[in-house]
Formats: C-alpha cells, structure tokens, sequence
C-alpha cells in the first residue's frame, strides 16, 4: 500500500460483503470547523455553557458532521476516488460528544451491473461499540482506476479560514459565536 496516495477500488473489483473502516477521535476544532463551513452556530454544538443545559449533558457535533466521516470514506476508500454519491439514508442514534473515538464502517450489499450503481450499509459505532449513525448508501463507483496524490488533500487541510480562527477564539473564551456578514 502506498501511503503517498488514494487508490480506487473499480466497480468490477467490489464484490459483496467487501468493507472498509476509518475511525476518528471527535475535537473541538472539528465542530468548529463544520459550524462554519455549514452555517451552523446552533449553540448545542458551540457553547458548552448552554449545552450543559439540554438534554445531552454538552456539546455534541452536528449530526452531519459525523455523516461526513461516511461520505469522506466511500470518497477515500470503498470505493474511493472517482465515487459519485447518488443517495443516502440516515439515522442518528445517538449523540455524538467531544472526545468520542467513532468508528466508520461501509460495507457492500448489492450491485446492479446494468447502471454501475453499488448499495451500501453504512454505520457508526462510538468507543463504547454503541451505534450512532446507520444508514445506506448509493453510489456510481468508479469504472476506471485513480491514484489521487494524499498531498493535494493535504495541502486543503492546512489552511484554516479566518472564520474557523473567530469562532475557535470564541469557543476557547465560552463566548457565543457571531457571524460575520455575507
């Protein structure tokens, strides 16, 4: 395996039952980050001082925060680069907290060879085994190889918008977010 790269898996190599798996440890600076690509500022996700207050007991990251997780592993690995999502389903089970280590599984249930289209069960388990998230994907798998290089990724990383600093200042202070005008 090539650690400099993200390979593909072609629709013609995905078989039933194949699986991928990625697991992530949940930061403030994830919440942070999605908050502002989203536009969400909804005050459970932001403010521990309100969130200590409702029915969760503190912060919890956006539902869609961790079915990003699902969408960046059928993008990353089954069946990788070149996949274009066509549906998800989704249920949120179970909050998710700042510091839950969430394992992402995708595993493939059908393939119809007359549209290229691959289902396939998707779920998240926390660190205690619970279920958080389950669903099921649709997905036009890629017909041909691609090795994407992990830099170019990488290189999107590294740069943290000046909203993402506002907001994880804000956070860091148990102010409020504010907005910044369009």
């Amino acid at each position: 395996m090539d650690h400099d790269t993200i390979d593909n898996i072609t629709y013609d190599e995905l078989h039933i039952g194949q699986s991928a798996r990625l697991a992530r440890t949940v930061g403030k600076e994830d919440i942070v980050a999605f908050a502002v690509v989203s536009g969400d500022i909804n005050p459970a996700h932001l403010d521990p001082d309100y969130a200590s207050q409702t029915a969760f007991h503190g912060v919890v990251a956006h539902g869609m925060w961790s079915a990003a997780l699902v969408s960046r592993l059928l993008g990353t690995a089954l069946p990788g680069p070149g996949t274009i999502y066509l549906a998800q389903t989704l249920q949120f089970l179970r909050p998710v907290h700042l510091g839950d280590e969430l394992r992402v599984t995708a595993t493939v249930t059908a393939k119809d060879d007359s549209s290229g289209h691959v289902t396939l069960d998707c779920e998240i388990r926390n660190q205690g085994g619970a279920l958080v998230l389950t669903g099921v994907a649709t997905v036009l798998a890629p017909a041909v190889k691609v090795r994407w290089p992990r830099a170019r990724a990488a290189q999107l990383t590294r740069t943290a918008p000046a909203a993402l600093a506002m907001l994880l200042a804000r956070y860091d202070t148990g102010l409020p977010p504010r907005s910044t005008p369009p």
